[in-house]
């Protein structure tokens, strides 16, 4: 695995971590999710999403919202999509600041956070 992008992101006091990652199997999906949890330790949720083209040449994509509203895994699966990645990984850590922000503001956010982490590639 390959860390390519990193970035942080505030909104309302919550602050999201974004990181994006290149793959070489499925399994490096649970070592990356354990160090985000090292990493964050006062991260609530951890979601994230895969796009991977397994050794037989099938798109494998899967998407974890890790109890968090608004199903954040799904946009972040969306935003990969859109940039036609096929061997990575998009983590976003959430740091609860506090204030509720509702499905459509979970949603945004983690949508800006995944985002910022794709456009530096």
């Amino acid at each position: 695995m390959e860390e390519l992008s990193a970035v942080k992101y505030v909104e309302t006091r919550s602050r999201f971590f974004a990181h994006l990652y290149r793959i070489d199997s499925i399994g490096e999906a649970d070592l990356i999710l354990k160090e985000h949890r090292k990493l964050y330790k006062k991260a609530v949720h951890h979601c994230f999403a895969i796009r991977f083209t397994d050794v037989d040449g099938k798109l494998v994509e899967y998407s974890k919202d890790d109890g968090e509203v608004g199903h954040p895994g799904k946009t972040l699966l969306e935003l990969m999509k859109k940039k036609d990645l096929k061997s990575h990984l998009l983590m976003v850590s959430r740091v609860f600041g506090g204030v509720k922000l509702g499905v459509g503001g979970v949603t945004r956010a983690f949508k800006a956070a995944g985002g910022s982490a794709l456009d530096i590639i």
